[in-house]
């Protein structure tokens, strides 16, 4: 079980959102913090601690006037902790090898292969065709809906037909190096990690996991740790001191790098 860092970059700030609260329609979402530092500030810092593995997510879309500021955030903190951030957010076949040139190790992606509510295995296997499975992370960020947890896309605001469960998380693991998983329904409210997604999640995985969502105490890392069988990884926004809470960054980093 591993700390992974992010650095969640909209109209080009560092933030900690509310995940349900995104959409495209004005470049809104409901913020819990906004950072006065760049995004190659807190590069820098992960790079201090030996800390790989950490997201970087563009959460405005292409077409957004705020895309570029974005895009320039990112840019620094992938140069400033080269091959060891992987970057998510607009991310498809024709653009994804530019971002290993600028230095990500890893691409995630979630709408481009997530097409009208299913699969494109044959977006799937371009994506492979770029960039190789082991620079490839999909992002199977999930909502519950009735008594299922389904893959949402487009900055989590549309649902899938597809429920994320262990036929899907096996299937998927053939293509890809790693896999991301924000618990939408609990992201950035600091209320608590969402359990029964963690179990499903700490079922048998040919490939890592990283956790994300709902993380407001020490406990809840605990509760990770223990019912993910200490092999799910997890991410902690804004809760952490970096972000304006009160989790301690280097708490954290002692403990679980």
């Amino acid at each position: 079980m591993e700390f992974r860092p992010c650095i969640d970059i909209h109209n080009g700030k560092v933030k900690q959102i509310v995940g349900g609260t995104l959409t495209d329609e004005s470049d809104f979402a409901r913020e819990n913090f906004v950072s006065e530092m760049q995004a190659a500030d807190y590069a820098a810092l992960y790079r201090e601690k030996g800390l790989r593995g950490g997201h970087v997510i563009l959460l405005n879309v292409a077409d957004s006037p705020y895309y570029e500021a974005d895009l320039v955030q990112a840019k620094g903190a992938l140069e400033a902790w080269p091959g060891a951030l992987q970057i998510g957010g607009g991310i498809h076949a024709d653009n994804a090898v530019s971002f290993l040139q600028m230095g990500a190790s890893h691409v995630i992606v979630t709408s481009y292969v997530f097409v009208d509510g299913e699969i494109r295995y044959d977006r799937l296997d371009k994506l492979l065709q770029a960039v190789g499975k082991e620079h490839l992370v999909l992002d199977l960020s999930c909502r519950k809906k009735e008594d299922a947890y389904y893959v949402v896309t487009d900055r989590w605001q549309k649902f899938t037909r597809q429920p994320l469960d262990r036929e899907l998380l096996q299937k998927l693991s053939s293509y890809c190096d790693e896999f991301l998983v924000h618990a939408v329904n609990v992201e950035g409210t600091g209320t608590g990690v969402d359990e029964e997604l963690i179990s499903l999640l700490a079922q048998e995985s040919e490939v890592p996991m990283t956790y994300a969502g709902g993380i407001g105490r020490m406990e809840d890392i605990e509760k990770i740790r223990t019912i993910g069988g200490d092999h799910v990884n997890f991410t902690v926004g804004s809760a952490l001191d970096l972000f304006g809470g009160s989790l301690k960054f280097d708490k954290i980093v002692t403990k679980f790098r």
